[in-house]
């Protein structure tokens, strides 16, 4: 038996609850397919993918394509770097950012007598995904496909362009992490509260790590300094 055998026979053995705080994204998938990670949160998923008349192993798939991060090597190429942002972060942030948002409404709405209910998170996330959609659509629009060319001279503004709007993700970033506490929600929350406050958690390490490579491996190939430095 492969680890990755044990693994999945692990997880169906896990609660729809937990798998839903644990994976952050797997409660959209849960929706999609009707199963109930909130009040039905304690079943497994095998118990509750067998009542539905599901695959187990289809839906381990599923969730298991949300736990693949890996990073690309530092030796890869810009294309390969760029190809690989596109795919890991900019589809990532296309379907996480909806779900959170949905998950914050129902939060603010279920929970909106609760002392630490966190009032304005869906309008914080909905600002931020504004800004997000309109960040990367001017990459993929216009500076990727410059520095998949190689044109250093004409990326220059663009990248300035891009490295500024960074900062304002940055600056977001605390917003969201203030209105959830740090990304801890409070004792005794539901199962759609802790998923809530775990993919916002995930979605602060995604976009760190998404500028982090954009910054500080894809940029400085194509500024100036790279014509006398040797950056990867």
């Amino acid at each position: 038996m492969t680890s990755q055998t044990t693994q999945n026979f692990a997880k169906a053995d896990q609660s729809l609850g937990h798998l839903a705080v644990q994976i952050p994204g797997a409660t959209a998938i849960f929706r999609k397919l009707k199963l109930d990670f909130c009040c039905g949160g304690q079943q497994t998923l095998a118990n509750a993918c067998a009542e539905k008349g599901l695959n187990t192993n289809q839906v381990l798939t599923e969730i298991q394509a949300l736990e693949h991060h890996e990073l690309p090597p530092l030796t890869s190429t810009s294309i390969e770097l760029i190809d690989h942002i596109l795919a890991r972060y900019h589809e990532v942030h296309r379907q996480q950012l909806p779900e959170l948002i949905r998950m914050a409404r129902r939060v603010e709405a279920v929970h909106r007598e609760h002392p630490q209910v966190p009032a304005g998170l869906a309008d914080q996330l909905e600002t931020m995904q504004e800004e997000l959609l309109e960040h990367m659509a001017k990459e993929e629009a216009i500076l990727f496909p410059l520095l998949k060319l190689g044109q250093h001279p004409m990326a220059v503004h663009p990248i300035g362009m891009m490295r500024h709007e960074h900062i304002n993700h940055g600056a977001q970033l605390e917003k969201l992490a203030e209105l959830t506490t740090q990304h801890q929600p409070p004792s005794g929350a539901c199962n759609t509260w802790q998923a809530l406050y775990a993919g916002t958690a995930r979605l602060n390490e995604d976009l760190i790590e998404h500028i982090h490579l954009e910054n500080n491996y894809l940029f400085p190939q194509f500024e100036p300094s790279a014509q006398t430095s040797h950056c990867v």
